[in-house]
């Protein structure tokens, strides 16, 4: 049985697409990744899709859309808004287990090219260590023991 983890966010265009794109790049057949947000953009930033694109991700398929439009209740909700600014996460209604991941929004990076570059490389880089920390996890024991699974996801929001 597949199961899913739902990355969230509010405008569904930067690090929530990020994280699906590389979880389903980097997980095997057992668990899928989908994104959204509570007030999407419409859009997928131009700098996300060619950052996964030269990371060797495919970007086939990815779009901006709402959390009211998913076709399935993900088992594991990863909210990844960043804290700075006064940014608030969603809160997902549903009975499911929840995680915050907080990334900072490089999409209201400023300066040059090459720093808000830096700022997409450095949200990706976070986000992938995130995942790789997870698809390591006992997930066949963690999902029968929601209080540790929950333990470890706060333990990988940690992670640099």
């Amino acid at each position: 049985m597949t199961r899913s983890v739902l990355f969230l966010c509010t405008g569904n265009s930067c690090r929530s697409v990020l994280a699906e794109a590389t979880f389903n790049a980097l997980a095997g057949p057992e668990w899928r990744a989908m994104s959204a947000g509570s007030h999407p953009t419409g859009l997928v930033h131009p700098r996300s899709l060619g950052l996964l694109q030269r990371e060797g991700i495919s970007t086939e398929g990815l779009h901006s859309k709402s959390w009211a439009d998913l076709l399935a209740i993900p088992d594991l909700v990863i909210t990844v808004c960043g804290s700075a600014a006064g940014e608030t996460c969603p809160a997902y209604l549903g009975p499911v287990l929840r995680a915050h991941w907080g990334v900072e929004d490089p999409a209201k990076a400023t300066g040059s090219d090459a720093e808000i570059d830096a700022k997409f490389e450095r949200a990706y880089r976070t986000l992938r260590a995130r995942i790789e920390a997870f698809l390591k996890l006992p997930l066949d024991r963690l999902r029968k023991d929601r209080e540790q699974f929950k333990v470890e996801l706060d333990n990988i929001a940690q992670l640099p």
